[in-house]
């Protein structure tokens, strides 16, 4: 039995499919961590989340960026734009289903066996993993009420860019979100900057990556996403980026947790 944790699938379900034959996985003892946007941008978002949906008691996921904006046009009054790739997904007679499961998978989790938590996109350099787990189930519960509609409709947005727990309503709701879902620089207090998405050292120099504010500060190791020019490589010890540009033609990556052994294979989209 072994726990694999992989990066953005964004769609790509031939690559996913030779990933998990490469490292053997078998649902029925393994176990799966799939680090948010699952589906978006590759040509096959549909597939993706039906195998996932098949297989959900073993696959844990949290929520990306991708998959919110998902929620946000079938939960809500946005429209798709031309870059999404996820609209036979709404031809499906599964979109019900599909959509009620992923308005219930969470932003964070934390597996203390394992000493592994895992979110998309970073955590914010002043939050333990206590208040990650808090501050995350008040998107969710949100996101799983009758409130979900009013919550998508004023997603979107930079601001408020730093954190404060007197934060309220929408406001709060939103920074949470971007924290999690969309940070990859800040600045040295720890404010948001949500725009930048170079390799760290082609940065603005007020600029400092979210993971090297927040690392000391983990007593437990954190696998994220996200960060696509990062191509899988992040210094601190206990952070593993797991998004090495699959839907960009590069590589899907998997972690198996009890070992910190990472396998990857390169994307089968590229070539189709």
């Amino acid at each position: 039995m072994a726990t694999y944790a992989i990066g953005d699938i964004q769609g790509c379900y031939q690559t996913l499919q030779k990933l998990l034959k490469q490292i053997g996985f078998d649902p029925e003892i393994d176990k799966l961590w799939l680090a948010g946007d699952l589906i978006n941008r590759g040509p096959d978002s549909l597939k993706t989340l039906e195998f996932i949906y098949q297989h959900k008691q073993s696959i844990q996921c949290v929520l990306g960026n991708h998959d919110l904006h998902f929620l946000a046009i079938a939960l809500g009054p946005n429209q798709a734009s031309k870059k999404d790739t996820f609209i036979e997904l709404f031809d499906s007679p599964t979109l019900d289903t599909l959509v009620q499961w992923l308005r219930e998978q969470p932003l964070f989790i934390y597996e203390p066996d394992l000493n592994f938590a895992m979110v998309h996109a970073g955590l914010p350099v002043d939050w333990t993993i206590e208040q990650s787990l808090k501050y995350s189930s008040e998107v969710s519960d949100y996101i799983q009420s009758d409130q979900a509609e009013k919550f998508f409709e004023q997603m979107y947005g930079d601001q408020p860019d730093k954190w404060s727990e007197s934060l309220k309503g929408i406001d709060r709701l939103r920074y949470i979100t971007n924290a999690l879902t969309r940070m990859r620089y800040c600045y040295s207090d720890g404010k948001l900057e949500l725009k930048q998405k170079c390799i760290p050292g082609k940065q603005p120099a007020s600029l400092v990556p979210w993971f090297n504010l927040k690392a000391e500060q983990l007593d437990c190791n954190l696998v994220f996403g996200h960060w696509a020019s990062l191509q899988g490589q992040c210094e601190p010890s206990n952070l593993f980026a797991l998004d090495t540009g699959c839907v960009w033609g590069a590589q899907l990556t998997a972690l198996r947790l009890e070992d910190k052994q990472r396998f990857s294979c390169d994307s089968v989209e590229k070539n189709s």
